[in-house]
């Protein structure tokens, strides 16, 4: 089951690495760090210099809590940074946003993919900016809204449900048209699930891929239910991660989104050779 983004085709031959830029002063693991426009190029050139097939770059944070950031600020923090990674390097750029603005001015910058935390349900024009664009999409799943989402969520059968969600919106975005083989899904770890709902989507990688019937892209670098499961702070969840990227690999996972590049690639080679 192959993905398209831009001229570039992820088949299954392998779990592809999506690199995270993030410029933003208060994302969960690097809030702050790469806040300039220089800084996060330079960060991004060197992700794909340690592996990375795409880098996603984000301009607000969709931690627990977070509050939402202006559409102008958005843009402002994330065009001259797409346009100047799109000057630099060979990969896919992928725009971090759930506004459909943002996506606009992201995609006519150089962004070749929108990944969508809210699956489309935060902007009802997202589906159309990403067709018009003949851009990639990733729609997430997400209980709530990034301020609400870990209050208390609440699932029967926690696969079953995140896949209905997932293919109303894979349905969503097809009907706008967005092309079925440019549109991956992500389960949504951390995005309104409780521990153990977030074991069981790892677990369920490849049957959340059958359901939907679209590769399934897993994000669980440096994530609060690793500390929860080691007693780690974010910048000490290095090992932790490696581990549950190991786990989605090996359940099936077509794509990653990770900080450590460097280390995780090792991580995903290994795991590859053993699925």
């Amino acid at each position: 089951m192959k993905f398209e983004i831009g001229e570039r085709s992820f088949g299954n031959e392998r779990c592809w690495l999506m690199g995270v830029v993030n410029v933003t002063p208060d994302s969960f693991s690097d809030g702050g760090a790469f806040l300039d426009a220089e800084s996060a190029i330079a960060h991004g050139i060197e992700l794909v210099a340690q592996g990375a097939h795409v880098l996603d770059v984000g301009g607000e944070s969709t931690r627990p809590g977070a509050a939402p950031v202006s559409v102008d600020e958005e843009i402002a923090r994330v065009v001259p940074v797409i346009a100047g990674l799109k000057n630099s390097v060979d990969v896919p750029i992928s725009i971090d946003t759930t506004k459909a603005s943002v996506a606009h001015a992201a995609c006519c910058a150089g962004a070749q993919m929108v990944n969508d935390v809210s699956g489309l349900t935060f902007d009802e024009k997202m589906a159309a900016v990403v067709a018009e664009a003949h851009a990639s999409l990733c729609v997430m799943h997400i209980q709530g809204t990034p301020e609400t989402m870990q209050n208390a969520p609440l699932y029967e059968n926690v696969c079953d449900e995140v896949a209905q969600s997932l293919l109303a919106s894979v349905g969503r975005a097809e009907r706008a048209g967005v092309a079925a083989d440019r549109i991956i899904v992500d389960p949504g770890i951390g995005f309104g699930k409780e521990l153990q709902h977030n074991l069981d989507l790892i677990n369920g990688c490849s049957t959340l891929e059958k359901l939907v019937g679209r590769p399934v892209l897993m994000g669980v670098s440096r994530k609060s239910f690793i500390g929860q499961l080691t007693g780690q702070p974010v910048h000490n969840r290095l090992h932790g991660t490696s581990s549950a990227v190991a786990a989605c690999v090996l359940h099936g996972a077509r794509m990653v989104r990770i900080h450590d590049v460097e280390a995780m690639r090792d991580v995903v080679l290994v795991a590859q050779a053993l699925r």
